[in-house]
């Protein structure tokens, strides 16, 4: 492919998809859970039933109201110990940056909105400025149906409660005031900052044909993730019923053939796979799960379903077959971004037209190409490039790159600000080093984050190939072999690093 034409195609495929959604609905007092009604409209997609005897004509009946009346989603976007840190120094993993233009959470409200789930609640806490500026500025006006919205609910405290939410279990208990105004009939419930597509209708259908309490998807595809501590196992029969739940941690050992493989063992009578962490679970069940059988409950998972399982409720497993990253480490979060750029791409695919990814409309404007030379790459919108080489590497917005530079399997997150240079105006404070990466620097297999000043004639490629190294003081560490430049750090001219 001519060197013009592949420019263009990567600047389409990286161009974020923008959508508007109402922000927020008003809390009325007096207006409880039965003051709204549902339509009687059957859509086609749901199944027919009938009732009827042998002096009775059969009449189809409906068994539950359209997904965007009746489920509400519960998204995680943060937690007090990330994997990823120092990408969440000062912002949480949903508000991360991935592929050029897009934040992880991006990915988890576009599974509900192409699953037609308007109504979604995100419950921030930590680190949570940047996630929550990034939600209301995305997802704000119409866009969703009269009723749809993206509502943040961010920690607080109230005379009932003085402390902040205390886990997953503590923060939807807390905030059931809010979530039970609309009267669906389940919560799906869901980390933010996992990257995979999935159709929610068709883990609601199938939750509600088994007629079940609680529905856990899990992955059914091949994993490396037999080493992450955090994971939930499940235990489930041929049913694909729940039987246990575990928790793969260092201070709690599991079963040795769950420590050896996540996939699908060869015992007939019990499979172990790794819960996704998503849950779909009926709303008058979590209601009194988490405030009459398990008041004190503070995590969801270890908890509240391992509760669930010891009162003899239905929990059964989806099995999810597709692409799915927890972004469990630096590594894997570093592996999406590089995934994303493959000509065949077994991965995340951001440029689905048939199940868009929605984000912040930015109105950039277009890259500048300054005869650079650009192959199997991902360029976000408003950048600067000059006389460069980009090589396999996702390049982030307002980037601006000098003459003569390398980069080489690297994420370069890009900047939230430009910075002029002519002395006469700027928006930031001038340095010695500008945002950006300076002329004739070389990067390879690197994350550096948003608005770095990476000087002249620096390297950036793990000169001694050390595996693990901590040198925040400097600006930077090294995890599983890859550089990752912090947040706003400043890399002196010839810094070999």
């Amino acid at each position: 492919m001519p060197q013009t034409s592949l420019m263009m195609t990567l600047q389409f495929c990286s161009s974020g998809t923008p959508v508007n959604i109402q922000a927020k609905h008003f809390i009325i007092p007096g207006l409880g859970r039965y003051d709204h009604k549902y339509s009687p409209k059957l859509p086609s997609k749901f199944p027919k039933a009938s009732i009827f005897n042998s002096h009775q004509i059969p009449n189809p009946i409906l068994h539950h109201p359209p997904v965007n009346q009746s489920v509400a989603a519960i998204v995680f976007g943060d937690g007090s110990e990330s994997r990823l840190y120092p990408l969440t120094k000062r912002r949480s993993e949903g508000a991360i940056p991935i592929a050029s233009n897009y934040r992880l959470i991006d990915a988890v409200v576009s599974n509900c909105i192409n699953s037609n789930i308007n109504k979604i609640y995100a419950l921030t806490q930590f680190n949570s400025t940047s996630l929550n500026s990034h939600l209301s500025r995305a997802y704000s006006g119409a866009g969703l149906g009269k009723e749809g919205f993206v509502e943040v609910i961010a920690a607080y405290q109230s005379p009932e409660d003085q402390g902040w939410f205390q886990g997953t279990a503590d923060a939807i208990r807390r905030c059931l005031w809010v979530l039970e105004e609309y009267p669906v009939a389940e919560f799906l419930v869901l980390p933010g900052h996992h990257l995979y597509k999935m159709d929610f209708q068709k883990v609601i259908e199938s939750h509600r044909n088994r007629k079940s309490d609680i529905t856990i998807v899990a992955s059914n595809g091949i994993t490396k993730r037999d080493q992450d501590p955090g994971v939930g196992v499940l235990k489930i029969n041929t049913e694909n019923q729940v039987m246990q739940y575990s928790l793969k941690s260092n201070k709690e050992p599991v079963n040795s053939a769950v420590a050896e493989t996540f996939t699908r063992c060869s015992d007939s009578s019990y499979s172990y796979i790794p819960s996704m962490g998503i849950y779909l679970i009926n709303r008058a069940t979590m209601v009194n799960l988490l405030n009459n059988h398990f008041p004190k409950a503070m995590d969801f998972g270890t908890e509240v379903i391992r509760g669930a399982l010891s009162l003899g409720m239905k929990v059964e497993a989806y099995l999810f077959e597709g692409y799915w990253e927890d972004m469990g480490s630096i590594e894997a979060f570093y592996q999406a971004n590089m995934e994303c750029i493959k000509k065949l791409n077994t991965g995340y695919n951001f440029c689905d037209g048939d199940s868009p990814v929605y984000t912040l409309p930015r109105n950039l404007p277009p890259t500048i190409v300054n005869d650079a030379m650009i192959t199997d790459s991902v360029i976000g919108d408003g950048c600067i490039l000059n006389r460069c080489k980009i090589k396999s590497s996702v390049v982030g917005m307002r980037t601006k790159i000098g003459d003569g530079a390398i980069i080489e399997d690297s994420v370069i997150m890009g900047s939230d600000v430009y910075q002029i240079e002519d002395g006469r105006e700027s928006s930031i404070k001038s340095t010695s080093v500008p945002i950006g990466i300076g002329e004739n620097t070389e990067i390879r297999k690197a994350i550096v984050d948003k608005n770095a000043r990476i000087g002249k004639n620096v390297k950036i490629i793990n000169k001694d190939n050390v595996e693990e190294g901590d040198r925040e003081a400097n600006g930077y560490i090294i995890s599983g072999r890859i550089m990752v430049v912090l947040r706003s750090a400043e890399i002196p001219d010839n810094s070999i690093l």
